[in-house]
């Protein structure tokens, strides 16, 4: 192909894997590599992976069965698997797919410019095995060592993810996360702030602090603890940042001092997405979650005092092994009476390696599915309910374009995380503007321009 290499990114799974696929992308770019819109037009196809259920590495296997073909049309191309599922099943992706080139680690992005290098030297002469990186940091380490590869070398969009800490050391006994990710490490406040601040004077406004469990930040960290409602506060006060969101919290370190963080800085947007999974307390013991159903009430009561019209979003999972019918009820009777606006619902998937995967009792997949269904309508029909509530009010939004489909309408998420849909002018792209809800629905609003957008900030603004 002439011109510069070109390649292509495909991502599954969570925000801490789109951010990592745009960390790949500009280390790719950083070697002189080019985007490509497809994989068939590309000179290296990575896949960002996914293990949190299985659903996500079916995906992953059926594209690598299509990319099977491509590379048959053209051997020179490399194909790598990477993420999660590289760190879990390194074995299995070379047995069940021997065309892969690379199968790098989470923790591992950074060598991918040496692996290239070496495949490119070996000049089409492929070796028996798949090139593979999947180290991840020892129990004790800490400092920067310790922290995945990272460029400050990337482009500011609109919205921006910005990790704040890797790894997990909860120990929840359905989850891979700290097979896939590591132990807890933080970044330092300073790189994180440096990283804000970049991003601001290229025009981002409005950043998403992420982390497993990011309400655990600043444990660990060398020169003084800082903790997560200190961090809250310094990102927000990065001139040119409109908005300041987080995910995921952890329910068990979730402190009133963050709650007073979120009440009391304008820029932090009143929507905390807060795991539940089950609201059974054998469950959640059985789950190692560490908090019962009344302290997670407790929690959610109290930042809805608060925090005015504050959205609670969640996590959801039934057929855990052993969960009974009688648990299963509990969990939808909590859901009932809570009456969160959305949740990501999910049926129990057996991960290799946890502890909930050697666990007797294992619920039936057509139960599973059963009480998965029972839950994911009664959720909707609450977040209905919960979103035609909101007609009529106004609301600010930051219009982030027009809609795929349509170039005359125009969409954006509200404080709350809401997504609006209205008609009016291309050039509020960018803009927060104040849009009045007209119509409500699963998904969210359509509306119509309430008055005149707020106004732009200047260059100079966005200056530390």
């Amino acid at each position: 192909m002439d011109g510069p290499p070109g390649y292509h990114i495909l991502t599954w799974g969570c925000q801490m894997n789109e951010d990592d696929s745009e960390q790949l992308g500009a280390l790719l770019e950083g070697q002189g590599y080019v985007r490509r819109s497809t994989p068939e037009d590309a000179d290296v196809v990575l896949l960002n992976t996914c293990s949190v259920r299985a659903k996500p590495e079916q995906k992953v296997y059926s594209k690598l069965g299509e990319l099977r073909l491509t590379k048959q049309a053209r051997p020179g191309m490399v194909i790598g698997v990477c993420g999660c599922m590289a760190q879990l099943r390194s074995r299995e992706i070379a047995r069940r797919a021997p065309h892969v080139d690379l199968i790098v680690g989470s923790g591992q992005a950074g060598e991918i410019p040496r692996m290239l290098r070496e495949r490119i030297a070996a000049n089409g002469a492929r070796p028996r095995r798949p090139s593979a990186a999947l180290g991840l940091p020892g129990s004790g380490e800490r400092g920067a060592s310790a922290l995945p590869w990272r460029t400050s070398a990337r482009a500011a969009p609109l919205r921006a993810f910005v990790p704040v800490m890797y790894g997990c050391d909860r120990g929840c006994t359905f989850c891979v996360v700290p097979l896939t990710r590591g132990r807890e490490r933080s970044r330092p406040i300073e790189e994180v702030l440096a990283e804000v601040r970049s991003l601001a004077r290229g025009g981002t406004r409005e950043v998403t602090l992420l982390g497993q469990t990011v309400s655990s930040y600043g444990r660990g960290l060398e020169g003084g603890a800082v903790g997560f409602a200190e961090l809250l506060r310094r990102v927000a006060g990065t001139p040119g940042i409109e908005r300041v969101r987080f995910t995921s919290p952890h329910p068990a370190d979730f402190t009133d001092e963050v709650v007073d963080a979120i009440a009391s800085t304008p820029q932090v947007c009143e929507h905390v997405h807060l795991p539940l999974q089950s609201a059974d307390d054998e469950v959640l013991r059985a789950m190692q979650r560490g908090y019962t159903a009344e302290a997670y009430s407790a929690l959610v009561e109290k930042l809805r005092r608060a925090v005015d019209g504050l959205a609670v979003t969640t996590d959801l999972m039934v057929g855990f092994p052993g969960e009974t019918d009688a648990q299963a009820e509990r969990t939808l009777a909590f859901v009932a009476m809570t009456r969160f606006d959305a949740a990501f619902m999910f049926a129990y998937s057996e991960r290799p390696g946890t502890p909930a995967a050697s666990m007797p009792a294992a619920v039936p997949q057509e139960v599973r599915i059963a009480r998965l269904e029972r839950l994911i309508a009664l959720q909707n029909r609450i977040t209905v309910e919960r979103n035609s509530a909101l007609v009529g009010e106004v609301a600010e939004v930051l219009v982030e374009g027009p809609t795929p489909r349509d170039a005359g309408r125009m969409q954006g998420l509200t404080r709350t995380f809401k997504a609006v849909h209205y008609r009016g002018d291309q050039a509020l792209a960018g803009r927060l503007v104040r849009v009045r809800l007209t119509e409500a629905g699963l998904t969210g609003f359509a509306g119509e321009i309430a008055d005149a957008p707020a106004p732009a900030r200047s260059a100079l603004a966005c200056e530390p």
